[in-house]
C-alpha cells in the first residue's frame, strides 16, 4: 500500500535534510490553523456507503469495524493511533492533505501528532502536541505512551535525518525531549515498549526478508539485542507492533491478498504462537483500549490512488 503515515513520510525527510537544516523563524506558519481550517475544500470525505474495499472481519471475537465516532475522523487524513490506558487518552497522526509534499507538512502548521481524551463516555475534540521549541520547525510522529513518558520519531531542525526522541509528561505538557536511549545501529522502526520488552519493525539483515518484527530486552538499563521475532515473521512485510496490557498478546500489520491486514499472535508459556488473521482488506496499524476494543487505519482507495483515512474500531463482543 503506498500510505503517506508519518512512519513512512519521514523516510522521504531523509531527502529534505537540507530543507528541515535551512529553515528559519520566518519560514515558520503564520497562523495556527485547525484541523478542519486547514483541510483543502476539494478533499473528499468517504464514509462506509463509499467505500469499495471496507475492512473484513475474521474473527468471532469482534463486532464488524465502523468509523470511529467522534471528532476525531476529518476529510483529512488521520493514522497511526495509539491508545493509553492508563491516561484515556488517544494519540494519531494528522495532515490535512495525503497529496502535499513532507516539505509542504512540515510549514502547514498542522502536520502532527494529536492527542483526543476520554471524558465524559467520550473522544473529546483533538488538540495538537507540541514537541519543538516555538519558532523551530519539526515533523514528528509515530507516538508511543507509557505514563509520563512519550517516544516519538521526528525530523527536525539540527539534525541530519530522521531520529527517535523521548519527551516526559510536566505541568500539563510534553518537555524535556531528548535522543532516545537506544543505538541508531538496531535501526528502530515503529514500536511499542512491554515492560523490558522492545518491539519494533525493521528490514534488519539477518531477518526472513522485507520488515520484520524485532525485540529489544533492557539489560542492566541498556537494550540488547536485536532478536528476531521468528513465528510472526515471513518474507513479506510485517509491521507496526503493538502488544496488550498484560503482555499475552502482539498485534502486527501484515500484507494479506494485496492490502495490510492485521493479525495476533499470542504468548503461550513466554513463547509467541503463530499467528492469526484477525482484520483484512487495508487495516493498518492496530492499537487496543482498555476494553478490548480494537482500533486500526483504513484508507479508502478509487483506481489505485488512496483518497483519505480514518480511524476505524471493531467493538469487543
Amino acid at each position: 500500500m503506498a500510505t503517506w503515515k508519518l512512519g513512512r513520510i519521514l523516510v522521504l525527510c531523509f531527502l529534505m535534510v537540507t530543507i528541515v537544516s535551512a529553515c528559519t523563524e520566518s519560514d515558520s506558519p503564520v497562523d495556527v490553523l485547525t484541523r478542519q481550517e486547514a483541510i483543502p475544500q476539494s478533499a473528499q470525505k468517504m464514509g462506509p456507503e463509499d467505500d469499495l474495499y471496507p475492512p473484513v472481519l475474521n474473527s468471532s471475537d469482534w463486532m464488524d469495524p465502523v468509523p470511529m465516532p467522534g471528532p476525531v475522523n476529518t476529510a483529512g487524513a488521520e493514522d497511526s493511533p495509539f491508545v493509553v490506558e492508563t491516561r484515556r487518552e488517544f494519540y494519531f497522526f494528522f495532515t490535512p492533505d495525503p497529496n502535499i509534499t513532507p516539505e509542504e507538512q512540515l510549514l502547514d502548521g498542522v502536520t502532527g501528532i494529536w492527542v483526543s481524551r476520554w471524558e465524559g463516555g467520550k473522544w473529546q475534540e483533538a488538540e495538537r502536541v507540541w514537541l519543538q521549541e516555538e519558532g523551530k520547525l519539526a515533523l514528528d510522529g509515530c507516538a508511543y505512551v507509557a505514563a509520563d513518558r512519550m517516544y516519538f520519531c521526528s525530523a527536525r531542525e539540527g539534525y541530519v535525518g530522521v531520529h527517535w526522541f523521548t519527551a516526559n509528561y510536566e505541568d500539563g505538557g510534553w518537555k524535556k525531549w531528548t535522543n532516545a536511549d537506544f543505538p541508531s545501529e538496531y535501526s528502530v522502526g515503529e514500536l511499542h515498549i512491554w515492560g523490558e520488552e522492545l518491539y519494533y519493525h525493521s528490514d534488519l539483515d539477518g531477518g526472513k526478508g522485507g520488515s520484520d518484527i524485532w525485540m529489544l530486552e533492557k539489560t542492566n538499563g541498556e537494550w540488547q539485542g536485536p532478536v528476531n521475532v521468528a513465528v510472526v515473521n515471513t518474507d513479506g512485510d510485517e509491521g507496526m507492533p503493538y502488544v496488550t496490557s498484560d503482555g499475552q498478546e502482539l498485534w502486527f500489520n501484515r500484507f494479506y491478498q494485496g492490502s495490510p491486514a492485521i493479525f495476533r499472535s499470542k504468548r503461550v508459556n513466554g513463547e509467541w504462537q503463530e499467528p492469526e488473521l484477525i482484520v483484512s482488506q487495508f487495516a493498518g496499524e492496530p492499537t487496543l483500549d482498555w476494553q478490548g476494543n480494537l482500533y486500526f487505519v483504513h484508507h479508502f482507495y478509487e483506481d489505485g490512488n488512496m483518497i483519505e483515512a480514518d480511524i476505524y474500531v471493531a467493538y469487543r463482543k
